[in-house]
Parts: C-alpha cells; structure tokens; sequence
C-alpha cells in the first residue's frame, strides 16, 4: 500500500511543474485552493477526478488524500486556508470559476513572502476570500465508480474517449442490460450515461489541448461527431472556445 505524505500546513507559493509532472497523493490539515496559471492541473482522489483549466481553480478541503498531475507546462498556485476558515463551506473538492480579478489576486498572494503579516499582504488576502466567496461552482467532477461492473465500463471509456458505442452495446461486452448500468450510474455516480461520457471526453480534451494537440484532432480523439459540435460543448462549459488553449 502506497504511504500517504501527511503536510499539517498547506503551503502558500507559486510551483512550476514540467508536463507530465506529478505529486503523489498527500493530505493536509488545511484546507487549499489550486490554482494553474499556465497549463492544466489534474487532481485526482479515491472518489474522482477533477481537471482545471487556467479560468478554474481546485478547493480541496482539509484531509482530503489527493494527487497532482501537469499537463503542459504548469505554473501551479497554491493557497493554503486554516481548517476553520471555509468560506465557501463545502466538504468535498470543487471547481470554481476564476474571474481575471481572482485569477490576478491569487498570483499576487502566491508570489509574496508566506510568513510576510504586513498589512498589505493582509488586505490582500482578505480581497481574496471576498472574491472566493463569489466564484460560481462548476460541475467539473468526474467521479470513480465503486461498482466493479460499472468500474469495468468506465475503464473501457477512459482508455478510449472515442468509442461511440451505446449503453446497450457496452453492456454486451460486460454482461449486463442497458437498464441495470443506467440504474447504476445514477446510484452510484450522480449523473446519466451521456453526462458521465462528456464529462470524460471534455477532461480527456483539456488534457490534450494543454499538450498543444491541434482542436480538430482534440475532436477526433474524444469522440465528437465534428470539429463544431466539439467547439459549441466546450464554448458552453467552459465559457470559450477551444483554440484559447490551442497552441
């Protein structure tokens, strides 16, 4: 079994991680914002997985066991809370939207001194928070099954964003009906089939976009039946198009 890193305090700092980087799985007494700058930041836990782009930002409560991973060249932004300070209350991770004015008061906090109490790094942070308690939370998370059938389907999709085939065909190969992997998709993770597959397919796509794959192979590989029907689901989940983080 994998020795989980145990951190008490959650730093406050700017890193830089080459893509493909990772921070095996660790926990902090405190609670974090994650934040990717430039790049894209996958975090995954024992119950899923969520992906940020560089307009979302990660809260991951205190003693959550979690895990990094870079994709393209990440410069990663981490803001560490006291267990007592919540202001969004929330107790699981979540992906929040990062308006510019966020976005510019995360970097400026990380870059300065952490045991800096002045009083401008002190307005600063309290700026921060206000600005937190705005961000609109973002139905980003792509959670683990912790059903062994359902296990089965899910990993057939992830090693193949692509694979159009129905639920009814999928359940052929595992040897189940459509019904009862519908039913359990709903019971075990929250959402219908085609929510869980899109959900896939858009992280499979920040993953590649990070990685400077061009959007209409990005398309091709995750499954959409064109390059436009790729482009209008990302415009309307993420807010822009693709080719912003095309190279």
């Amino acid at each position: 079994m994998t020795k989980v890193r145990h951190t008490p305090v959650a730093p406050t700092r700017t890193q830089r991680l080459a893509s493909g980087a990772e921070i095996d799985a660790h926990r902090h007494d405190d609670h974090q914002i994650v934040y990717a700058g430039r790049g894209v930041l996958a975090v995954t836990t024992s119950v899923g997985s969520w992906v940020a782009p560089a307009t979302r930002a990660i809260w991951v409560p205190a003693g959550t066991v979690h895990a990094h991973q870079a994709h393209g060249d990440l410069e990663l932004h981490l803001v560490g809370l006291p267990a007592w300070e919540n202001p969004l209350n929330l107790g699981t991770p979540t992906v929040l939207a990062v308006s510019p004015l966020l976005r510019e008061l995360i970097i400026a906090f990380t870059r300065t001194e952490e045991d800096d109490d002045g009083p401008k790094r002190t307005r600063l942070r309290a700026v921060l928070l206000d600005q937190l308690q705005t961000s609109v939370q973002q139905p980003l998370h792509l959670p683990t099954p912790s059903s062994p059938l359902l296990r089965t389907v899910c990993d057939l999709l992830r090693s193949d964003p692509s694979d159009n085939r129905t639920l009814t065909e999928l359940g052929r190969e595992v040897g189940a009906s459509d019904r009862t992997l519908s039913r359990l998709f709903s019971t075990d993770l929250g959402m219908t089939f085609p929510q869980w597959r899109t959900q896939l397919r858009l992280h499979h796509a920040l993953i590649l976009l990070a990685e400077k794959v061009p959007v209409t192979r990005v398309a091709n590989q995750c499954g959409w039946s064109s390059t436009s029907a790729f482009i209008d689901v990302f415009r309307r989940t993420f807010g822009h198009t693709p080719g912003k983080h095309s190279g």
